[in-house]
């Protein structure tokens, strides 16, 4: 792995790294940006492939070394002064490394396909907001869901703050975004999932909940939940919960959720 010095903040190969936030807000075509130690330590041993680039600080080249021998040969290290860094980045990056990557692409139905007989999958319908979209990823990889699937109403999961909020799992996970809701379920059903749809709602308590082969667990957004056209179609599941509120943080919900599921996949197997 070759270290490239970089002395000039207007140097064109930063160019990816200029001005994070701004750009954060306006898209970057198919490529995403990774922050901190603990994301890429998750990123580079997964998915090394879409790495693009590598920014560092260059104090911090030698207490980060461990982490930057997994780096492919080919793909660059960039290694600039602190205030460098912070100048083309558009705040100060105290966590003292990024990186550029391109969005990994999944294909549903070879996705599906491939999934064994005992899959997890979460579907999410609408979730709109990054800090619970990385909760969610971040659970889910927490116990061991195989996929997760969102409809085109969820916000992008490798926007900068998702990633981060999901400590990787975002850029980890097996994901495939787009097409309605209805479609989702559509195709899941097709692939053999049993679909349960969270829901204060629901028909059966989570406690209750028993499951066996593939199956799917849908969240919708705060608020709204999920559409009556999709809870209609599928069984629905509620926890209970006292002193008169109905819901949770949906977030803390899949929590709850997957880690009641991961246990019961543990004892089935």
């Amino acid at each position: 792995m070759a270290i490239i010095s970089i002395q000039n903040a207007d140097d064109p190969r930063l160019e990816p790294y200029q001005q994070v936030r701004e750009r954060d807000l306006v898209g970057r075509d198919g490529l995403f940006i990774a922050e901190g130690r603990v994301v890429l330590e998750k990123l580079i041993p997964a998915r090394p492939e879409v790495l693009s680039s590598v920014l560092v600080a260059a104090h911090r080249l030698e207490s980060l070394a461990d982490l930057l021998a997994g780096v492919p040969e080919a793909t660059p290290v960039y290694a600039a002064s602190q205030a460098a860094m912070d100048q083309v980045v558009g705040f100060p990056i105290h966590r003292g490394i990024l990186a550029v990557g391109r969005k990994p692409q999944v294909d549903l139905a070879r996705l599906l396909a491939d999934l064994p007989a005992d899959a997890l999958v979460v579907g999410l319908v609408g979730i709109a907001n990054h800090d619970n979209m990385g909760g969610i990823l971040r659970n889910a990889a927490a116990f061991g869901v195989d996929a997760v699937l969102m409809d085109s109403g969820c916000c992008d999961p490798f926007y900068r703050k998702a990633i981060r909020v999901s400590v990787g799992a975002a850029l980890t996970l097996p994901i495939a975004v787009g097409g309605t809701a209805e479609a989702l379920v559509e195709v899941l059903q097709a692939a053999g999932f049993e679909i349960h749809a969270l829901s204060p709602a629901g028909s059966v308590s989570l406690d209750e909940l028993a499951v066996g082969g593939r199956t799917a667990i849908l969240f919708g957004a705060e608020g709204p939940g999920l559409p009556s056209a999709i809870l209609d179609r599928v069984q629905t599941v509620r926890i209970d919960m006292a002193g008169g509120f109905d819901s949770l943080n949906v977030a803390t919900t899949s929590g709850i959720v997957l880690h009641r599921l991961s246990r019961s996949r543990r004892v089935s197997t």
